[in-house]
């Protein structure tokens, strides 16, 4: 007999959990299941092992909103993150309903039951009253390695960091690490104390700000108040600091790129080349900033363990990396931190009455729902700020819809497009694993509640505090 529930959420990570935890809380009275299709939960956090995976936010506000972080350092290790959420699944009794190995292959709205069928490629099926995507953005089972030219003459290994080999041995080694996001700036001070030398050979440079690996004010307001309330302050003032950065950075981006490079420029040696590794081409939050916990990027380049190349590849060698320039990197093991693939819900195959969903012809309902798909919410972060900022307004924002469902007797909820509402890429962000892939997102509109902002304090009033029946919902 299938198995049917009021939720089904398909994704164990952090936002998966997360929905499960604020929708036990808030609709105790709904049964739910959420479906992971990995053996293990913990989304990108269990996936991840390379050296030195950590987060790339500060965990007051990586952290969810009604579980405060507890952790000393504000850029935690990948392995306290993966507690942290299989810890928030116990409190919250969500491990008692995680089913896993069940990757979901497709999932079919049925517009006279009003109910989704959900199919895993097991073969199980079940049937759900509403259906939420927590899957993340890229996909799980192939991170982005470009073409190069010579790959199969090199003698080493090659490793990308998404699947990274337990028994990978690079002490005393040569070690290229290709990129310049956030993790190829882990990897190489991770790697730097062992191997013999780490080099980060990139395209482009990025923007890198140091961050004190503790936050000397979440510390201290932790002696003096209870715990939510001091974790509260904490993830305001963060949230505060962070926003404050974006918004300066697009309105005066000559000056943040200025005083970043003086920044970067006192951490490196006198005669460093500065200009050359660390002056990017775009401005400030044109892509992601990468943060680096008190300096460790730098730190591994004045002790001379690391360094850092900025040219092109022509080839790989038996023995390394031709360049461009004629130089040749000798290399043990070669990295390919060159990315993720963007992949939309999973890859799952979402059909209406039997019918493909043209998700390149939707329009994002604040930033959480689709034009003309019923019963359905998905969860994607910010690319700006912390994850976990949207994904709780988003929880916050579905239960709302389901409360208001209940109050109004009704079976379906849908956003439905408006005239004269012009399209836009649905991600307004330069970031290499989001224009390979616009052509296949759905879009976003120039007016709200189609227009996606990458603000909490914008999204406070748009989702917390909006109206569930305001003209574009439609119940029925």
């Amino acid at each position: 007999m299938t198995e049917h529930v009021d939720v089904l959420i398909i994704g164990a990570g952090l936002s998966g959990i997360g929905a499960a935890a604020t929708l036990a809380s808030r609709q105790p009275g709904k049964s739910y299941l959420v479906l992971e299709g990995r053996s293990a939960s913990g989304g990108t956090w269990d996936l991840f092992r390379y050296p030195g995976v950590r987060s790339d936010s500060d965990m007051y506000t990586l952290g969810y909103r009604f579980k405060p972080w507890l952790g000393d350092k504000a850029l935690a290790d990948g392995a306290s993150i993966l507690d942290y959420v299989r810890e928030t699944a116990v409190e919250h009794g969500v491990d008692e309903h995680i089913r896993h190995d069940q990757h979901i292959s497709a999932v079919d709205w049925d517009s006279e039951t009003a109910t989704w069928t959900v199919t895993a490629e097991s073969g199980e099926v079940w049937t759900c009253s509403f259906l939420w995507s927590c899957t993340g953005y890229y996909n799980y089972d192939q991170g982005f390695t470009p073409h190069f030219e010579g790959r199969e003459r090199f003698r080493g290994e090659i490793v990308h960091p998404q699947h990274w080999p337990e028994d990978l041995e690079y002490a005393g080694k040569k070690v290229v690490v290709i990129g310049s996001g956030a993790t190829a700036v882990t990897l190489v001070p991770a790697m730097a104390d062992e191997a013999a030398k780490v080099t980060m050979l990139q395209r482009s440079p990025t923007y890198i700000l140091s961050l004190p690996a503790k936050d000397p004010i979440a510390l201290g307001v932790r002696k003096v108040l209870p715990r939510q309330v001091a974790y509260n302050v904490t993830r305001f003032k963060n949230i505060a600091q962070a926003s404050a950065l974006y918004n300066v950075s697009q309105k005066q981006p000559k000056l943040v790129r200025k005083a970043i490079r003086r920044m970067t420029m006192k951490q490196l040696p006198e005669d460093y080349p500065v200009d050359v590794h660390f002056k990017p081409k775009y401005g400030p939050w044109d892509q992601r900033l990468c943060l680096v916990p008190n300096g460790d990027l730098f730190k591994a380049i004045r002790s001379g363990k690391a360094d850092v190349v900025t040219d092109t590849i022509e080839t790989f060698t038996e023995t390394g990396i031709r360049l461009a320039s004629g130089d040749e990197l000798e290399a043990d093991i070669i990295i390919t931190a060159t990315g993720l693939n963007l992949q939309l819900f999973g890859g799952i195959e979402v059909t209406i009455d039997g019918e493909k969903l043209d998700a390149p012809n939707t329009m994002a309902y604040r930033g959480l729902m689709l034009s003309d798909l019923p019963n359905f919410a998905y969860t994607i972060g910010y690319t700006n700020a912390s994850w976990t900022l949207k994904a709780d307004l988003v929880a916050e924002f579905v239960c709302r819809v389901l409360e208001h469902m209940d109050e109004v007797g009704a079976r379906t909820v849908v956003p439905v497009r408006q005239e004269g509402v012009a399209e836009e890429p649905f991600m307004d962000f330069e970031a290499g694993y989001v224009l390979r892939s616009l052509d296949d997102l759905p879009k976003q509109g120039d007016v709200e509640p189609w227009k996606l902002k990458q603000s909490w304090f914008h999204d406070v009033r748009a989702i917390r505090n909006s109206r569930i029946d305001d003209g574009v919902l439609e119940f029925s």
